[in-house]
């Protein structure tokens, strides 16, 4: 029974330079309730050199091409059958594998559609004003900067805990770079649909290539690329490279000062704690509040509370769902770490069994004493959230640092003075706006252009 499973499973192949491969080694994956969905092929190291010398030797495609292959990538991505999927059936794989509600899934097709349509000028709002894309630009023949690649070719290692993990590296398409994309080994089918998306499109395969392989291959291609940038634990290795962007969590959190009434932003706080299934590094973990943060704690709770659990191909569903050995790991972690809090949800238990071998993550809320307590910090795949007390004398900026998105709700222009200045503070967003929200355009964590380009200085005689 388990070889014919493994039979009629999809497979992913390695998209290299001649096309798909199928290697004999291959890596299962599994449904959220333990069924085998597909399996992924595992490219070698040899073959990993292979894909690297021909994304190195390759030239990039010209910008108005890169432009034009992105636009038709995006619209192939959210409409085409690709890798003999549908859309459909795409976002329901994606759902059985990731626990990821699907109508979060289906709203990130459509972000990434938006996004990756967009690439080519999004990566541009990264340049400088003073710099010219092009060498050819007349200011150059008075002395001009222009923008310029640190290297050739990008390795890319996605973390698979949310398809819009996916939106950002298109840009580096955009901006001329050769992209080896590691999958996910949990949530392999974005990566695969959106590399194949952009193969059709006209980004050739010495352009962009899906290497998923195992750990000693991954390795190759962080060495074998000039940059590489995501958020796996082979990129974690490297994150004190300087050619090397580490994806850091998210620890996204909002403030609520004394000058704001917070009941009018009640629906705000619980999209950002459990919008999209709450498994987003812009996901709130934590509420700061200027003075008693327990009825904060409560409402949020007794919104959170009212969530149904059900499986995450239902189109109702909002929750996130693992396996169920999984969910109970977890949940002994994070009863471990709330012990001392005070719990307003979730603190005899959150993993909610659906009786098919996987459970619901349901919404977990604590209240501990200090924003400096370690729990702050913390950082989850699902709805759990750390409210505490915030003082400007006693706290200040100094316990609102290592954020990736501040919502805060203050009328003190003084105070977003301070966070805006903050360089540890990624986003602020002012006023009622959720942590999760974006559009493209937007910086996420600084924008990847910062990090793929520099300028330089050019002058013809």
């Amino acid at each position: 029974m388990a070889a014919a499973a493994r039979e009629a499973a999809l497979v992913v192949d390695v998209l290299g330079p001649a096309g798909p491969y199928r290697t004999h080694r291959r890596q299962d994956v599994h449904g959220v309730t333990g069924e085998l969905l597909a399996q992924t092929a595992l490219a070698p190291e040899l073959y990993v050199h292979r894909i690297m010398k021909a994304l190195r030797e390759a030239r990039p495609l010209p910008a108005g091409e890169r432009a034009a292959a992105l636009a038709r990538a995006a619209d192939l991505f959210g409409s085409a059958v690709l890798g003999g999927m549908a859309v459909q059936d795409y976002e329901r794989a994606v759902t059985l594998v990731s626990g990821v509600p699907v109508s979060a899934v289906r709203t990130a097709t459509r972000t990434l559609r938006e996004r990756v349509g967009r690439s080519f000028r999004s990566a541009h709002l990264a340049r400088p004003r003073g710099a010219v894309p092009d060498w050819r630009d007349p200011l150059t023949r008075s002395g001009q900067a222009v923008w310029s690649r640190r290297g050739e070719v990008l390795a890319v290692h996605v973390p698979g805990n949310h398809p819009g993990t996916h939106g950002f590296w298109p840009e580096a398409l955009a901006l001329g770079y050769r992209v080896a994309v590691r999958p996910s080994r949990r949530e392999p089918f974005t990566a695969y649909r959106l590399v194949l998306a952009l193969r059709e499109a006209g980004f050739g395969g010495d352009q962009v290539a899906l290497v998923p392989c195992g750990h000693e291959a991954a390795e190759a291609l962080v060495r074998g690329a000039d940059l590489a940038y995501g958020g796996d634990e082979v990129i974690r290795r490297y994150a004190d490279s300087p050619g090397v962007l580490s994806l850091r969590p998210g620890r996204s959190k909002i403030l609520l000062t004394a000058d704001t009434d917070w009941r009018e932003h009640l629906d705000t706080i619980v999209d950002s704690v459990a919008g999209g299934g709450g498994t987003g590094c812009v996901n709130a973990t934590a509420v700061l509040v200027e003075g008693d943060p327990a009825p904060v704690a409560a409402a949020v709770a007794e919104r959170l509370a009212a969530l149904p659990s059900l499986p995450p191909h239902d189109d109702k569903a909002c929750l996130p769902v693992q396996r169920e050995t999984a969910a109970r790991a977890l949940e002994r972690h994070v009863l471990k770490q709330a012990e001392g809090t005070r719990a307003w949800l979730g603190g005899t238990g959150f993993a909610d069994p659906l009786g098919d071998g996987s459970a619901v993550l349901r919404p977990v809320v604590h209240q501990v004493a200090s924003p400096y307590a370690p729990q702050v910090g913390a950082e989850v795949p699902f709805p759990c959230v750390w409210t505490a007390p915030w003082s400007r004398t006693e706290h200040g900026v100094e316990a609102l640092r290592d954020t990736l998105v501040l919502t805060v709700l203050t009328e003190d222009e003084e105070l977003v003075d301070t966070l805006v200045a903050e360089p540890t503070v990624s986003n602020v967003y002012v006023g009622g706006r959720a942590t999760r929200w974006h559009r493209p355009g937007l910086p996420h964590d600084g924008y990847l252009g910062e990090f793929l380009m520099r300028s330089k200085a050019l002058v013809r005689v």
